[in-house]
């Protein structure tokens, strides 16, 4: 078999220094090193002398003042709304809409039970049914009206309606926005993140 090998370029890279093993071993220092020191030590002593003689060599480095504290980046995001699905919104709608007719029921109930507590309606019914007191029978009794189950009952069917209507509203809402922002591209929203 012959060697078809030709000679290789020496590499770019090689300077012709001696390999780590055959460096010539560098001089030690005849005293110890002596870092710079930031504030010159108290005169006397041969160290000191010598210490401070490195020490005017060497450069000072201004101190960072106290208020010069780097202020905290605001990452910012433009984001623009450009569509919202109506199935989403009409259950949230719904849901929110629930919460509002049951907190409109027990206001109610609230609001009846503190008047009655006040005596607002014996004072207002006694009034109402004096004026409206005819010879041949007694006047309109606004008691009995405006029981507490018939107040319920009322605010119920209020609150029943109320439900259908904002869900079906906002699902409106949702298919409006959504040809609108077809045309003119969306609401847009700047969100900040704090680093």
């Amino acid at each position: 078999m012959t060697d078809i090998r030709q000679p290789q370029p020496p590499y770019e890279g090689y300077t012709g220094s001696p390999l780590p093993g055959e460096r010539p071993s560098q001089q030690q220092p005849a005293q110890p090193y002596h870092p710079p020191q930031a504030y010159a030590p108290p005169s006397g002593g041969g160290a000191a002398r010598g210490a401070s003689a490195q020490q005017q060599t060497a450069a000072r480095r201004p101190r960072p003042e106290a208020g010069a504290r780097s202020a905290p980046r605001t990452r910012k995001a433009r984001l623009r709304v450009s569509r919202v699905d109506p199935w989403s919104v009409m259950k949230v709608s719904f849901l929110l809409a629930i919460a509002l007719g049951i907190c409109t029921v027990v206001a109610a109930a609230v609001l009846w039970m503190v008047m009655d507590g006040m005596g607002v309606f014996s004072a207002v019914g006694g009034t109402i049914s004096e004026a409206t007191e005819s010879k041949k029978g007694s006047g309109f009794d606004l008691e009995s009206f405006l029981s507490l189950p018939r107040v319920l009952v009322f605010t119920g069917v209020i609150a029943a309606i109320n439900v259908v209507l904002a869900t079906a509203l906002a699902t409106l809402g949702a298919f409006i926005y959504n040809l609108s922002a077809g045309f003119v591209g969306g609401v847009e929203v700047t969100l900040a993140e704090d680093e």
